[in-house]
C-alpha cells in the first residue's frame, strides 16, 4: 500500500504524538509499504524533504504560528499532490489543517483514517479558548468526512466530547510501544551518575508543558523529601524552550531552582538511553491534568523496564495501571495524594512490579501495526467495491 500520514509536528520534534507516529510509520515501511509523512517545517533549517527509517518526509513551510499550531498556506497544494499518489490517508489529530486533507480524501475516493490522539486544551486565556474552539470544529468536520477513527482506549473515547459523537466509526487500537531490555551495565552507569547517597529516584518523562502537571510534583516535594531526604527527581524531555510553554516555564522555574540538587533536568534523551533511565528510576510519575493526555506511552515503557507508575485518574491515562496493576492512580491536580501514592510505591515497590512478559502480552508494537494494516486494507477494499463499474463502451 501507499500510505500518506499527515500531522503537524514530526521528528525531530519530541512529543508522545510524534513518537507514536514515527514508530507506526517506520514499522509500516519496514513491512514493505510506501509511507510518506506530510508535516510542517516548524523550525529553521529543517529539510523540505528527506528519508528516514524508510519513510519519506515532506515538510511544508510555516508562514505563522497560532499558539501551539502553525499556518501553512501551501499545505493544500502538497496535500492534493500527495493524496493523488497514495492509496490510504492516515491523519493524526489534533491538527488545524486536517479537515481540508480529509475533504481531499473524500473527493478522491481515498480511504481516510483519523487517529485521534487527544482533545486540545491550550493554556488559559480568551485567545486560546477561541483556538480550542476552532480546532474542535475543524476536527469535528474531519471526523464527519473520515471513514474510521482510531482511538487508544474505549475509556478515553467514551469521555471525549468529539469521539463520543462518532461511536459507529471508532476502532480501538492500543498505541505502539517500543522499549528494549535495559542492560545491567547501562543501568548501573546511569544509577551511579545520578543517584544521591542511595536515595530513591523519581522519573518524569515528558515535554515541560502545562497539561503535564509539573507544578503538582513540585508541590509534593516537601512531603517526599521529608520521608526520603536524598530523593531526587529526574526530568527527561525538552524544557525551557518548548513551543507554547514559555510562560509556564517562567512561572515554575523559580520553584524548581529552589529545589537545587533534588531536581535534575536531563534534556531529551536518545531512544537508546531511555531503557537505562526507566530502569534506574524507582518510580515514574504521570501527573497529567486534562484530556490533552489520553494515555501516556511512558507508563508502559517504564513498566517494561520494571518500574511502577503513579498516574492521574483520567480517562485513558488510568488504563495502563488498571490493566497491569503496576502502580497507583491518584486524583489529578492533588499534590498530597501524589506524594502519598509515590511514597507507597517507593516503600512497597516489589508489590507493584510485574514480569516484563506480562506487560508485553498487553502492549506489542507488532500487534498495533498489524491492526492498522488490517484496517487500511479493509477500508481500501471497501472503497474499491463501492466504486461504480464502468458500463460498456458504445
Amino acid at each position: 500500500m501507499r500510505i500518506l500520514i499527515a500531522l503537524t509536528y514530526y521528528r525531530p520534534h519530541v512529543s508522545g504524538l510524534t513518537i507514536y507516529v514515527e514508530r507506526l510509520a517506520t514499522a509500516l515501511a519496514g513491512r514493505g509499504h510506501a509511507v510518506t509523512v506530510l508535516t510542517s517545517a516548524y523550525a529553521p533549517g529543517l529539510p523540505r524533504q528527506e528519508t528516514w527509517g524508510g519513510v519519506r518526509i515532506v515538510r511544508v513551510p510555516v508562514a505563522a504560528r497560532v499558539s501551539k499550531g502553525v499556518l501553512m498556506p501551501t499545505l493544500g497544494l502538497q496535500a492534493t499532490r500527495l493524496a493523488r499518489d497514495h492509496d490510504v490517508l492516515s491523519l493524526h489529530l489534533p491538527q488545524f489543517d486536517v479537515a481540508g486533507i480529509a475533504l481531499r480524501g473524500r473527493v478522491m475516493g481515498k480511504p481516510t483514517i483519523l487517529t485521534y490522539h487527544c482533545d486540545l486544551k491550550l493554556p488559559g486565556g480568551p485567545f486560546n479558548r477561541i483556538v480550542d474552539r476552532v480546532v474542535y470544529v475543524v476536527n469535528d468536520l474531519a471526523a464527519r468526512l473520515a471513514d474510521k477513527i482510531v482511538t487508544y482506549t474505549q475509556d478515553y473515547a467514551s469521555h471525549s466530547p468529539l469521539l463520543s459523537r462518532f461511536p459507529e466509526k471508532l476502532v480501538v487500537i492500543p498505541p505502539p510501544v517500543v522499549m528494549s531490555v535495559p542492560s545491567i551495565e547501562q543501568v548501573a552507569a546511569f544509577d551511579q551518575a545520578h543517584r544521591v547517597q542511595g536515595g530513591p529516584m523519581i522519573g518524569f518523562a515528558a515535554r515541560f508543558a502545562a497539561e503535564k502537571g509539573v507544578e503538582h510534583l513540585i508541590d509534593a516535594m516537601p512531603s517526599l523529601t521529608a520521608r526520603f531526604p536524598t530523593l531526587k527527581v529526574l526530568f527527561a524531555g525538552p524544557y525551557g524552550d518548548v513551543v507554547g510553554e514559555h510562560a509556564y516555564w517562567a512561572r515554575l522555574r523559580p520553584a524548581i531552582d529552589a529545589l537545587g540538587a533534588d531536581w535534575e533536568f536531563l534534556g531529551t534523551l536518545a531512544p537508546s538511553e531511555m531503557p537505562a533511565f526507566f530502569a534506574a528510576c524507582d518510580a515514574v510519575v504521570v501527573p497529567s491534568l486534562n484530556s490533552t493526555e489520553s494515555f501516556g506511552l511512558v507508563q508502559v515503557e517504564a513498566m517494561l523496564c520494571g518500574t511502577p507508575v503513579v498516574a492521574s485518574d483520567l480517562p485513558g491515562v488510568r488504563q495502563p495501571v488498571r490493566m497491569t496493576g503496576m502502580g497507583r492512580i491518584v486524583p489529578p491536580g492533588n499534590a498530597a495524594a501524589l506524594a502519598e501514592a509515590a511514597i507507597d510505591v517507593l516503600e512497597r515497590r516489589d508489590a507493584f512490579v510485574r514480569p516484563r512478559t506480562e506487560i508485553e502480552s498487553r502492549f506489542d508494537l507488532g500487534a498495533t501495526v498489524r491492526s492498522y494494516e488490517a484496517l487500511f486494507e479493509a477500508e481500501l477494499a471497501r472503497s474499491r467495491r463501492s466504486r461504480p463499474v464502468p458500463g460498456p463502451v458504445r
